[in-house]
């Protein structure tokens, strides 16, 4: 019995240490090209993303530029309190909130079943030719893009209208009616969107192993029928974190393009939190109480993130953290 202690211990004390984990230390110089690459990442975000924050107290004080930040007197939430009050608020919130909820509810799945269409096309060249007229929307400066809207939608000379007075009906005045505000946005949102947002669930479509589709087919499977069991589920993780991405700006709108459509017709419909921030802020030089606005703006997209994060979270769903 003792013999067996004894070579137990023995055989124990011959076993080689394990080594020490490396630290934080050896593991930054043992790998330290990866870190000079990730370093121009790192200063971007801490002077272009963080350091900016240290204005984020103008929100709370009554800025003047001749005291300076610092020197400008704290006011407290005395600025949220007057937006809040102010006959503005309803009404940017809503369309603010609006305009996004019809963007997400069609530009957003539009641009998944165009990507599940287009995979399932077989001739190459006509594939391509899709793709390039689909993506080439996206390349337009807003601005023009602004400036087509208004020549197709004239009432007089607009193409559409043209087509409206054709079968008999009677023309409209697009940018002059406040209704056709937001139907607008989002028409010319999704032709110029649809085809550039596509990309990234087409490739995620091309991580589709050919033999599920193989032995779908061989099973009776049809075209539909694999797009919904198979191509679907492959890429409901890429939908569910771009679905959460998208609502961490849900709030928020393209501000130039708003701008530029808007006009004393249509402002009750067109008025959103970014313009308002713009006319208050830059125009009115009304610093802090459009700071305020702002940060209201991005609390509420923050709040939106981390609720959809959580939710996909216990739906068993991809989530990004």
């Amino acid at each position: 019995m003792n013999t067996k202690i004894e070579r137990t211990a023995v055989a124990q004390l011959e076993k080689p240490a394990k080594p020490k984990a490396a630290s934080l230390w050896q593991r930054v110089i043992r790998n330290w090209q990866l870190y000079v690459l990730l370093l121009p990442l790192l200063l971007h975000f801490a002077i272009f993303q963080y350091a900016p924050m240290y204005g984020l107290q103008i929100a709370f004080k009554n800025f003047r530029a001749i005291d300076g930040i610092w020197g400008s007197p704290w006011v407290g939430f005395e600025h949220f309190e007057r937006f809040f009050r102010s006959y503005q608020f309803w009404n940017t919130l809503k369309n603010t909130l609006l305009i996004n909820l019809y963007d997400l509810v069609f530009a957003f799945p539009i641009a998944v079943v165009f990507a599940l269409m287009l995979n399932q096309v077989a001739r190459l060249r006509f594939k391509k030719w899709v793709q390039t007229i689909t993506y080439a929307p996206h390349f337009i400066s807003t601005v023009v893009l602004v400036g087509m809207l208004y020549i197709f939608l004239n009432p007089r000379t607009g193409m559409i209208n043209n087509w409206i007075d054709l079968f008999g009906g009677e023309r409209i005045n697009f940018f002059g009616e406040a209704a056709w505000f937001k139907p607008m946005y989002v028409i010319s949102e999704i032709w110029q969107t649809t085809g550039w947002s596509a990309i990234i669930y087409l490739a995620a479509l091309t991580s589709v192993d050919p033999q599920l589709h193989e032995a779908a087919i061989m099973d009776g499977a049809n075209k539909f029928q694999r797009v919904r069991h198979i191509d679907v589920p492959t890429i409901m993780p890429v939908i569910m974190i771009m679905l959460i991405l998208k609502m961490g700006h849900f709030a928020s709108l393209g501000f130039s393009k708003v701008l530029l459509m808007q006009n004393s017709l249509n402002i009750d419909s067109s008025e959103v939190i970014q313009t308002y921030v713009y006319k208050t802020g830059l125009v009115g030089a009304q610093y802090s109480y459009s700071a305020a606005i702002g940060l209201f703006d991005n609390l509420i997209n923050f709040t939106l993130l981390l609720t959809m994060n959580q939710l996909a979270k216990k739906l068993k769903q991809q989530s990004l953290f």
